[in-house]
């Protein structure tokens, strides 16, 4: 969503509130059940532009120990220091990239950073609990629902040999 921030520019206003939605860039494993809904502020104290933006979004994935499905909502924050155009030298801007949304034309377009930041912050695995036991490595039954019958650890073969003397 480009954003007109005209009015904070021209001193009629020092605060503008943000509320929109934003489509998540696609994840592999992780399903984004809806949009991800956008509110914070932009706010002006005497030249001084701060964007305060938390991102919500609802997903969908599997267990990364079970399987099992796994639902739930993932926030972030997203603050940054809003400058005009030219404000600051492009070594500035690559050396402090994540500090910066900058406001081109008196328009601010944060979706890209946004999305970006997500990206970043969603975790690699979910879990459907804390203490997921898992499967059962050798017949897959979910550990949760009990004991499988599986015996918990194999007869090592290289003692094989000596085991026929113990059994003559």
């Amino acid at each position: 969503m480009i954003l007109d921030v005209g009015p904070i520019l021209r001193g009629e206003i020092s605060k503008m509130s943000i509320d929109y939605a934003l489509e998540p860039e696609p994840m592999p494993d992780v399903v984004f059940s809806d949009t991800a809904t956008v509110q914070g502020v932009l706010t002006d104290d005497a030249g001084y532009m701060r964007l305060s933006l938390c991102a919500t979004v609802p997903y969908e994935t599997e267990c990364a120990r079970c399987l099992s499905p796994v639902k739930g909502t993932f926030s972030i924050r997203f603050d940054r220091t809003a400058v005009t155009e030219g404000t600051l030298s492009e070594k500035e801007l690559e050396e402090n990239a994540d500090e910066y949304v900058i406001i081109k034309n008196r328009s601010l377009d944060v979706d890209e950073q946004l999305r970006e930041a997500l990206i970043l912050s969603i975790p690699m695995r979910f879990l459907c609990s804390e203490d997921c036991p898992g499967l059962c490595p050798k017949c897959g039954k979910p550990l949760r629902e009990g004991k499988c019958g599986c015996p918990e650890k194999d007869p090592d073969p290289r003692w094989d040999a000596l085991r026929k003397f113990r059994t003559e």
